[in-house]
């Protein structure tokens, strides 16, 4: 067997990184695309490689050369790379394809060597690699049926986003048989090539040949292995995490990333805390029928939506902010800040990162769980000097939750105190009990009262970025109102606003389904000898790990780049072996519980 490696392409999207060379000439993690590929074919035992070089190719033959790469290598030159498609690239190695099975692949594709040896495994000559269709994609799609005949090739401009669910992403590595080539492959690019010149892509030639009665290729499908094509910087981005040299900076690329992880494939994420079970699908449906309008319109003004937000949450429009997310009025509001604030620690830290250190006064917990009452605090911060107490109820990361009828003695002690009192209740709906204080009649009454709640957690839409700030303290909301951008939502956001009165019930059924899952979950997690399970009123909770096994570190490592799952390590934050993980489905939760049980 040989392989066929096509890397005569510019790589122009990649601009300054392939100014002086070649696509295949880009580093990830150091290491150029080209020397991983000839060092995972090294280790075929192929009778050779050839690879078709263009730009910069005396560059890529002069760096290749200096590798250590045991198998032969043919270069063959293409002279019009830039007049050209790949199609001309492979036209010109169409002899090799004669002499031998091949292996081809393009050098813009980073991959884990199991790639490699899905085709190799696999007793079937002619070959196909095929993935399951995901967001991220993009280029020749494929579908096939259940004996893995190919149905169809669907070129990018014959793409459908209605059908996704049976599109396979053509990987570009393929194994060609010998005699593949001779009968089918070969006579078919010459003829193509003759009729329509140069400037097409090889793919189209498999697309007529899978027309045939017998056209002699079957998709391979992948089963999670690791790949990506590289065509752009963020392809780069990406890739470079994808492929981290160790476990230790595979995670530190991840975290650092803070969300996107639709575009890691198969990625379960337990460190985000969203809800699992909102919105329903008929009110995705209702958005998806309005996509256009709300994609092409301006989003209504800070007024309207002010309005909309009140409706929602019974209150008047002079009494609430809508913000891009909780973060723009957790930003907002600690800018108006002047005096001490109280923090419990461990907790989120936007608040305090959002302020002066030296103005930070900070409770910590005195007990293995982090738990608290509002007496703890009230015992506390009363001779410290605050003129803010940060409260979030449920806290995060602990799950620790302080009763209303607690929370309204805090509150009158705050007022007592001349303590505005920062509540926020981004969790709060998760509670088996009633802890929320976004009412009219107590925000009036005490102007001392700030409520926050992030809609992106609670309501399982993280992605349109929405959450509310709530007072009786009209100054202070006026003067955050003229703080933020008068457009800081989008019209999604917006819209969402509007129709969620409607799917209330949903709601409300969403928040029993979650509460159901966490106390199913907690049993699961707690079975584990090694795992000291928190309790939690929220959707995430908080273990310990008792085991000198694994650590908070390595076990988040490990579970990420072994099983595709991230959990939030907490060892920066409390100093101890402990983790938190998020509520999902029952279905994932079963996959982290076993993949737990495994590695304990």
């Amino acid at each position: 067997m040989q392989a066929i490696i096509l890397a005569a392409g510019m790589g122009k999207r990649l601009k300054e990184l392939t100014q002086d060379n070649t696509k295949c000439m880009v580093k990830v993690n150091g290491i150029t695309l080209i020397e991983r590929a000839l060092t995972q074919l090294d280790q075929l035992s192929l009778n050779r490689i050839i690879i078709v070089e263009g730009y910069e190719g005396k560059k890529l033959i002069n760096f290749i050369k200096t590798l250590s790469v045991k198998t032969p290598i043919t270069f063959v030159d293409n002279p019009i790379y830039d007049k050209t498609n790949n199609i001309y690239s492979l036209w010109l190695a169409k002899d090799y394809l004669l002499e031998d099975d091949t292996l081809l692949l393009e050098s813009d594709i980073i991959f884990e060597d199991s790639v490699l040896h899905a085709l190799t495994d696999d007793p079937r000559d002619t070959l196909a690699l095929v993935d399951r269709y995901e967001s991220w994609m993009d280029g020749t799609v494929m579908q096939i049926d259940k004996n893995d005949r190919i149905l169809s090739f669907v070129p990018g401009k014959d793409f459908d986003f209605k059908n996704t669910d049976s599109y396979y992403k053509t990987v570009n590595l393929y194994k060609f048989g010998k005699e593949f080539s001779r009968t089918h492959y070969v006579p078919f690019l010459e003829a193509y090539s003759k009729a329509l010149g140069n400037n097409e892509y090889y793919e189209q030639v498999l697309r007529v040949i899978a027309m045939l009665d017998n056209p002699g290729i079957y998709a391979k499908r992948l089963e999670g292995q690791r790949w990506y094509e590289i065509d752009d910087i963020q392809d780069l981005d990406i890739a470079s995490s994808l492929f981290s040299s160790n476990d230790e900076e595979l995670l530190s690329s991840v975290e650092s990333r803070y969300g996107g992880y639709w575009r890691y494939p198969k990625l379960l994420d337990f460190c985000y805390l969203v809800n699992p079970y909102f919105p329903p699908q008929k009110m995705i449906n209702e958005m998806q029928s309005n996509f256009v309008s709300l994609l092409t319109q301006y989003p209504s003004g800070m007024k309207v939506n002010s309005l909309l937000a009140a409706r929602n949450f019974n209150l008047h429009s002079d009494e609430i902010l809508v913000g891009n997310g909780a973060a723009e009025l957790i930003k907002s509001f600690m800018s108006f800040q002047n005096g001490k604030i109280g923090v419990i620690r461990p907790t989120f830290e936007e608040y305090p990162n959002r302020y002066s250190p030296e103005k930070e006064v900070i409770f910590r917990p005195n007990n293995a769980d982090f738990s608290y009452t509002a007496d703890d605090l009230m015992s506390f911060f009363s001779d410290k000097g605050i003129s803010t107490l940060v409260l979030i109820n449920p806290d995060n990361p602990s799950g620790n939750l302080i009763p209303k009828k607690d929370l309204l003695r805090l509150l009158a002690w705050c007022k007592e105190k001349f303590i505005c009192l920062l509540l926020d209740e981004s969790f709060a709906d998760f509670s088996q009990q009633d802890a929320s204080l976004l009412e009219q009649s107590l925000i009036l009454a005490n102007p001392n009262l700030f409520v926050m709640k992030s809609i992106s957690k609670s309501y399982g839409v993280p992605g349109i970025r929405l959450g509310v700030f709530a007072s009786g303290n009209k100054e202070l909301i006026a003067s955050m109102k003229k703080d933020v951008a008068i457009w800081n939502i989008n019209s999604f956001g917006e819209f969402f606003m509007q129709i969620e009165e409607k799917y209330k019930k949903d709601y409300s059924a969403s928040l029993l389904k979650i509460k159901e899952a966490r106390k199913k979950f907690v049993s699961q997690l707690s079975s584990i000898p090694q795992l000291r399970i928190i309790p939690s009123e929220a959707n995430y909770v908080m273990a310990e790990i008792v085991s000198q096994k694994w650590t908070a570190l390595s076990l988040t490592k490990e579970l990420l780049s072994k099983n595709n799952i991230l959990i939030k390590d907490l060892t920066k934050k409390v100093g101890k072996q402990y983790i938190r993980i998020a509520v999902r489905n029952e279905t994932d939760n079963q996959k982290l519980t076993n993949c737990l049980k495994k590695l304990f």
